[in-house]
C-alpha cells in the first residue's frame, strides 16, 4: 500500500517534474492562481536558510499540489510530495457540532491514515501553511504527532495560525511560493478555525526542540518548528 501511495504522490529531483502532471497542475489552479495576492513571509525565508547547504531532502507540502511549489523545491535539488490536507479537513468537520472525543480520536486516526502513510523520520522539512487551525484540540495533537514521527529530528516545520482571538472562521488560502521570502496567497473558501495562543501554540508543540513566532502585519501568526 505504501509503495502504490509514494507512486501517486510527485515527487522529482534537480532535472524538473513530469510534465504530464505539470499541466494537471495548472489546469486545476489557474483560475486561484490569477487571483493570488503577494505575502513576504520571514518564517519561510528562515525556512529555506536552515536547509541552504544542503540537496535532495524530502519536503511535504500539505497545500496540495502546486506547480509553482513544484518548481521552486525541485529547482532547489529537492523532492516534494503533496498531500491535500484541506481537503480530508473538510470531510472530517462535516458534522462537527457532533462529535464526541470518541469520534474526534477517530478522525484524527484517520487523518493519520490519510496524511501521513510515510516511515519514520522520511521527511526533512514540512510546510504545513495554514492547515492545523481548522482543527479541533483532539484531531491536531494527532496531526502534530504525525508530523513528529515522520519528521527526521532536526528537520523544520512551517505553518500559520490566526492571531485574531475571537474569529471563529476565515478564509483559508492554498500557498504559492514566489521566491523563498514571498508567498502568492488566493483564497479557497471560508472555514471554521480555532485559536491558538502562543502558550497554547508552545504546548501543542512540546515535543519538538524550538517554537519560534514571526511578528507580521496582518492576521497571520507566522510559526517556525524545529523537531
Amino acid at each position: 500500500m505504501l509503495r502504490e501511495r509514494l507512486k501517486s504522490l510527485i515527487h522529482a529531483g534537480r532535472n524538473g517534474v513530469d510534465s504530464t502532471a505539470g499541466e494537471a497542475v495548472r489546469g486545476r489552479y489557474g483560475a486561484a492562481q490569477k487571483a493570488a495576492i503577494p505575502r513576504h513571509s520571514n518564517g519561510l525565508e528562515q525556512f529555506f536558510f536552515a536547509i541552504r547547504d544542503t540537496a535532495g531532502l524530502n519536503i511535504l507540502d500539505l497545500s496540495g499540489a502546486s506547480q509553482e511549489n513544484i518548481n521552486f523545491i525541485t529547482n532547489l535539488g529537492h523532492r516534494i510530495y503533496t498531500e491535500n490536507f484541506l481537503h480530508i479537513v473538510d470531510s472530517t468537520y462535516q458534522a462537527e457540532d457532533s462529535l464526541s472525543e470518541r469520534a474526534l480520536q477517530d478522525l484524527g486516526n484517520r487523518v493519520l491514515q490519510q496524511c501521513f502513510d510515510f516511515p519514520d523520520h522520511y521527511f526533512d522539512g514540512a510546510l504545513v501553511w495554514d492547515s492545523l487551525q481548522h482543527l479541533k484540540p483532539p484531531v491536531l495533537q494527532i496531526a502534530v504527532g504525525g508530523l513528529f514521527r515522520v519528521l527526521r529530528p532536526n528537520a523544520y516545520l512551517f505553518a500559520l495560525f490566526s492571531a485574531q482571538e475571537r474569529v471563529q472562521e476565515m478564509e483559508a488560502c492554498s500557498y504559492r511560493i514566489a521566491d523563498s521570502q514571498t508567498l502568492l496567497l488566493a483564497s479557497t473558501g471560508s472555514r471554521p478555525i480555532q485559536f491558538f495562543s502562543t502558550r497554547m501554540l508552545e504546548k501543542i508543540f512540546q515535543q519538538y526542540q524550538t517554537v519560534k513566532f514571526f511578528l507580521t502585519r496582518d492576521h497571520l501568526r507566522e510559526v517556525l518548528v524545529k523537531r
